[in-house]
């Protein structure tokens, strides 16, 4: 992968003016080794034989060469040797090519063992050669002809640089002790003496970054390559340098990443240029970062677009943006400690208003950098430069990788609880913004909490896609203790009717999370009377072995419930066909009534051998009256539109004489829709079109109810997987998807003030997935979200629960 340097020598007493910067002190590696007086000769400065052996970090052994000269050095045709300790055996060889830049690294790959748990930084070259961890001997010869001596003398005289450890009997003077499975032999910051012993020591592994100190020396320097950062990240979202290997990058470390899976560093450039769509800072990838925050650095390496979860690199397969970056890189460290660039901080009016350009679905890539256009534009001309937000309020909760939202306009959409609302298609509120510490740590903050003080650190790009700022800074969490909602409870006269998505619920599960959605619905639902329950797994949950009944995963929440002071509630489901209904592989999710027998009584219809997972029920008139032919039944199970899709499930329902129709949804994900946060505005839905098809076939299935009796209680409800402004709920409505038919169904969530549409928060964003519809006829409603879940960092769903009460 991408490897760093170390910031960890000692000061030089030289003072190095870089672009008409001072910079006083350090000249080190990233990817460079230092020396008092560096030798003008290429050496040995590191040898690990120990690679993928018990207790190692690294798979690989490896052999490190260093330039300490001002000039690149070709090793064409060279080649690093191996012998083991002894003075009989022959020499191992491992030919090399390229050079050397000054003050360079060159990394030989070697054998790798069994063990270990980190790859090696990419290597210049790779060889085979299986190494002793304690005791060897390691020449660099100027040619690829394995050499034939067997005594120190000859050996010394007969290559470029030697290097004897533990027991070696081929040495300078005195071999260099303490080589082991964990640490490697490794030069110090002296110069080359000939003897072992005193030009190096043992410490932890540096593959491709600088020794650690070891003994006095100074620095040494260098002077800075003919390019910028604003001139690598130009005035467009793609690099004009991309592909390109870049030479001594000036500027200051601003934030290390030492955890996930892109570690690296960023860097600043102290001295902006004019233009505000180029960005003055870059991320350094790496996966062994070797500086510290305040060191002056250049920085060498490859320049690259990477695109997050892309499996191309011309042509990318993710609609995320990219992030330009340093990969391979070296590092010459001139200074430490000094003064960071100043974060911008972010106010209210700083990010535009709109967060997203309507290019028509065209590529943004294809336009230049407006920072004034919108928000998309603004964090791509500061992307890897340091900004600051104060006292910022929670939007979106900690997820398990220390992952949460905050908003810079913290009057922009505001939910009557403190979160930022999605009120049209495309209108993602533009002051919200990523927070992930670069340190790994994890805030646990929910919703209306506050980052007191400042939050701070460059800005990046999600992996999932999505600005960031990786917070070197994190403020104060002021916590903001929002309260759960209680729904009221039904009157005597009333039917409760609610939806809860149980986010993948299986027998495996632990006995928490049934405690908890037991409290859920007996506590915060207050005891519903009939319940659609959303994404219940099979009895063997995520394990593909064929099962699909799922009666222990309902016995093991309908015992939770009673255990919380619930009713033992009844439940109607039928077995998906196995692996065909999507979701989790394995896990066959699937709707499911529960239903309390005390206050309601199922209406079971139809012959018990038919086969109901692939047998569609129907409209009939009974009595004058609407009955289905299969109840509980699918509609339309067939159907194309519920290819890997889960099927509704319709009941019928008996309370207090009256029969209710019940459908419960669960329509298919937005999976495979460009990212709202990415190259493509406004993003492509492609999965609309099954969900339209699907609210479609709904539609027409209530169509055919209403036909027999216009004022017939139907309840239609569940996770849509879509908003409340949709086509696709649109046309479960209204049959069309412009919303010019007649509208046979009331979507409830429309009904509550502007500040309380939401069921979900998706990435900072609240917004509505979960549905009840009713009845365009039915009056006398009382409607409810109950936020339990989706704003808090401790969450038993991610899916917040809603209920309607109505009198049949």
């Amino acid at each position: 992968m991408r490897a760093v340097v170390s910031s960890r020598l000692k000061k030089a007493t030289t003072a190095v003016t870089v672009c008409g910067l001072a910079f006083t002190g350090t000249f080190v590696a990233g990817g460079v080794s230092a020396s008092a007086t560096p030798s003008t000769s290429v050496v040995i400065n590191e040898v690990y034989g120990g690679g993928g052996n018990s207790g190692a970090t690294y798979t690989n052994d490896f052999i490190e060469l260093s330039n300490r000269g001002d000039t690149a050095v070709s090793v064409d045709g060279w080649s690093v040797q191996y012998h083991s300790s002894s003075a009989t055996g022959a020499w191992q060889v491992t030919p090399l090519s390229g050079s050397i830049p000054p003050g360079g690294f060159y990394l030989v790959g070697e054998a790798q063992g069994a063990g270990g748990t980190q790859p090696l930084p990419a290597p210049q070259a790779i060889g085979t050669i299986s190494m002793s961890a304690t005791a060897g001997t390691v020449a660099l010869a100027t040619n690829a002809t394995a050499l034939t001596c067997a005594d120190s003398a000859s050996c010394q005289s007969g290559s470029v640089d030697l290097v004897g450890y533990g027991t070696a009997a081929i040495r300078e003077t005195t071999p260099v002790g303490g080589a082991s499975n964990t640490a490697s032999v490794q030069r110090n910051d002296k110069p080359d003496s000939d003897d072992n012993a005193g030009d190096l020591f043992a410490a932890a592994p540096t593959p491709g970054a600088a020794n650690p100190p070891a003994g006095g020396g100074g620095g040494g320097g260098g002077e800075p390559g003919p390019l910028r950062i604003h001139d690598i990240q130009g005035a467009g979202w793609l690099s004009p340098h991309n592909g390109e290997h870049i030479t001594n990058v000036p500027g200051i470390v601003t934030g290390i990443r030492s955890a996930g899976s892109s570690k690296g560093y960023w860097i600043q450039d102290p001295t902006p240029d004019s233009n505000p769509a180029t960005s003055e800072g870059i991320f350094v990838f790496t996966s062994s970062p070797g500086v510290a925050v305040g060191d002056s650095v250049l920085v060498s390496g490859s320049v690259k677009d990477f695109y997050p979860l892309s499996s191309g690199d011309t042509v990318p397969t993710t609609s995320n943006l990219s992030v330009t970056e340093i990969g391979s890189p070296t590092a010459i460290v001139l200074s430490h400690g000094g003064t960071l660039p100043s974060a911008e901080v972010i106010t209210p009016a700083t990010v535009p208003g709109i967060y997203a350009p309507d290019l028509g679905g065209g590529n943004i890539e294809s336009t230049p950098i407006d920072p004034a256009r919108s928000a998309l534009d603004f964090w791509e001309s500061r992307e890897g430069m340091r900004v600051q937000i104060d006292d910022a309020r929670v939007v979106g909760p900690s997820n398990s990788f220390g992952e949460q939202f905050v908003t810079t306009k913290p009057a922009q959409a505001t939910t009557y609880r403190g979160g930022t609302e999605l009120v049209a298609g495309n209108a993602v509120p533009s002051g919200r913004i990523e927070i992930v510490p670069v340190d790994g740590s994890n805030p646990g903050t929910s919703v209306s909490d506050v980052l007191s003080g400042a939050t701070a650190g460059p800005v990046d790009y999600s992996r999932f896609g999505g600005y960031t700022i990786a917070a070197t800074q994190v403020g104060t969490v002021q916590h903001g203790n929002l309260p759960p909602v209680v729904a009221t409870a039904q009157l005597s006269k009333q039917l409760a009717v609610a939806t809860y998505n149980v986010k993948n619920l299986a027998p495996g599960d632990p006995a928490s999370k049934y405690a908890r959605l037991a409290q859920g619905i007996v506590t915060s639902l207050a005891k519903p009377d009939i319940v659609a329950v959303e994404e219940v797994q099979d009895n063997s949950g995520a394990t593909d072995d064929g099962v699909v009944m799922a009666d222990q995963t309902l016995t093991k929440l309908t015992e939770a419930i009673v255990a919380a002071g619930g009713p033992r509630y009844d439940w109607r489901e039928i077995d998906p066909v196995n692996d065909q209904d999507g979701g989790q592989p394995g896990g066959n999710i699937r709707v499911v009534f529960l239903f309390n027998p005390a206050r309601v009584s199922f209406v079971d219809r139809g012959a018990s051998s038919v086969n109901r997972s692939i047998t569609g029920t129907s409209v009939e008139k009974r009595k004058g009256k609407p009955a289905l032919s299969l109840s509980p039944g699918r509609i339309d199970p067939t159907n194309p539109v519920w290819n890997a899709s889960r099927k509704p499930l319709a009941g019928q329902f008996r309370f207090r004489g009256r029969t209710v129709t019940v459908i419960a949804n669960h329509f298919v994900s937005k999976l495979g829709d460009q990212n709202a946060d990415g190259r493509f505005q406004y993003p492509a839905e492609s999965s609309t079109v099954q969900r339209v098809g699907q609210a479609k076939a709904v539609h027409d299935f209530v169509r055919e109810i209403l036909k027999v009796d216009k004022k017939a209680d139907v309840v239609v409800l569940g996770d849509l997987n879509d908003f409340q402004f949709s086509s696709s709920v649109t046309a479960l409505k209204t049959g069309t998807t412009d919303g010019s038919g007649v509208p046979i169904l009331t979507d409830l969530i429309g009904t509550l003030p502007a500040n309380e549409r939401y069921t979900y928060v998706f990435d900072g964003v609240s917004e509505v997935l979960d549905h009840i519809l009713v009845n365009s006829r039915t009056r006398r409603v009382q409607y409810e979200v109950v936020h339990v879940n989706a704003e808090y960092a401790d969450q038993t769903s991610d899916h917040d629960p809603q209920v309607v009460r109505l009198k049949p």
